[in-house]
């Protein structure tokens, strides 16, 4: 879930450029939940949230939350057509040795392109948080949500990166990128990114789990109607706990 300023700007923004389509809304007194994704998108792929809160409010980035990642089938090509269509050139595929690319939403969300050769086009690949112990969330995605290391890590001079998924996930599963920079930074939250949201098969089994494993109680079943709860990881990031449709 990502916040943003102006729904329609960037309902227009996703559909346009990113072929999205609406595939929920919830509306509310305060604001706007909206879901995308592209038409052919697997049963198990990731959507999109936006939510637009009705006060006008602006939002800080924060550098906690990293981007999105969507997948195309040719990355060059992918470019060339943002470009064309009047996209930001934030970090064009040269600049980034032809292995991805980076462009903005208008809110100023960082949107990794990365070439693959399973999902649909444009479907949501990873998402990129950052992290401030590596040993510290590995554990915490492992133990808290039953995640597995898929073996796809990047060791630079720099940072590492690892990625997470759930247990027997399908390729076109969404991965959770953990980033660490080695420089021990540390950061901050914004508001501009809100969460991710995990499916569970039960919403109270699956919260009794966390507490048991001693995740943190942020917003438990009960203070949310039933309807999904909320937790934290160990550097803050709210991880929402929903059932599969």
């Amino acid at each position: 879930m990502i916040r943003v300023e102006d729904l329609d700007e960037s309902l227009d923004w996703y559909k346009t450029h990113l072929d999205y389509e609406e595939k929920g809304r919830w509306e509310a007194d305060t604001f706007t939940n909206v879901f995308l994704g592209p038409e052919d998108m697997h049963e198990d792929a990731a959507k999109l949230e936006l939510t637009y809160n009705h006060d006008g409010r602006s939002y800080t980035m924060g550098d906690a939350w990293g981007h999105i990642a969507v997948r195309v089938d040719d990355l060059e090509d992918a470019y060339e057509r943002l470009m064309d269509q009047g996209v930001e050139d934030y970090r064009d595929p040269e600049s980034c040795g032809y292995n991805y690319a980076f462009v903005k939403d208008p809110d100023g969300h960082e949107i990794e392109i990365v070439e693959r050769d399973h999902g649909a086009q444009w479907s949501l690949d990873h998402t990129m948080i950052r992290i401030e112990d590596p040993d510290e969330a590995l554990g915490w995605w492992t133990r808290k949500l039953e995640y597995a290391y898929n073996g796809k890590r990047w060791e630079a001079d720099t940072f590492a990166n690892y990625f997470m998924e759930p247990l027997d996930a399908a390729p076109e599963e969404m991965a959770v990128e953990l980033t660490y920079n080695y420089d021990d930074r540390t950061y901050t939250m914004g508001d501009a990114w809100g969460h991710l949201a995990v499916r569970v098969d039960d919403l109270e089994d699956a919260w009794e789990d966390l507490m048991l494993r001693e995740a943190e109680d942020y917003r438990d079943p009960e203070s949310c109607d039933y309807n999904y709860a909320f937790t934290k990881d160990q550097d803050g990031h709210e991880i929402e706990i929903v059932t599969a449709d």
